[in-house]
């Protein structure tokens, strides 16, 4: 999870980029500038997530977009992060302080839980429910029904 050397870096979006589909969905074009992030930025508004409220990937990337004055942020970096920082989390059990992320309220895009977090989908569908999250099944996956009431977007940066 440490930081990597010439991070962050802004690059134009290219459609060789594996998060061009993604970001292109939500009207980021090709040329169009877009960030890559150090782990520890994505780490940083994880922990600001305070109890009863959630972020989803594209909260937390439109945050961070608008941070560097950019048009996108790539969510496949981004994801890579928020699923790294949930295991050393876990691994760590909260010590470190620094490891101390409440990553069960980061949720993957329109509000689906993230199955490739510690113990899949079902782990994180009870820490969720110990929150009073209700949370519905959509085909084979799980999402936090109503989830954009709970969304916080209120993230700052030092």
């Amino acid at each position: 999870m440490a930081d990597k050397e010439g991070l962050p870096k802004i690059l134009p979006l290219e459609e060789r980029f594996p998060c061009y589909n993604a970001l292109h969905s939500i009207g980021v074009e090709a040329g169009d500038p877009v960030v890559l992030v150090n782990s520890g930025e994505v780490v940083a508004l994880m922990r600001q997530m305070p109890y009863g409220h959630l972020t989803t990937i594209i909260e937390i990337c439109q945050a961070l977009a608008r941070h560097y004055q950019v048009r996108g942020c790539c969510t496949l970096t981004t994801g890579i992060v928020i699923m790294t920082a949930a295991n050393a989390a876990v691994e760590a059990g909260g010590a470190p302080p620094e490891l101390d992320i409440p990553y069960w309220r980061t949720l993957k895009a329109d509000g689906f839980l993230n199955e490739k977090f510690p113990g899949g989908a079902e782990a994180h569908r009870a820490l969720l429910e110990q929150e009073g999250f209700t949370i519905a099944r959509k085909g084979r996956r799980y999402v936090v029904a109503d989830y954009r009431r709970y969304l916080f977007t209120d993230f700052s940066f030092s």
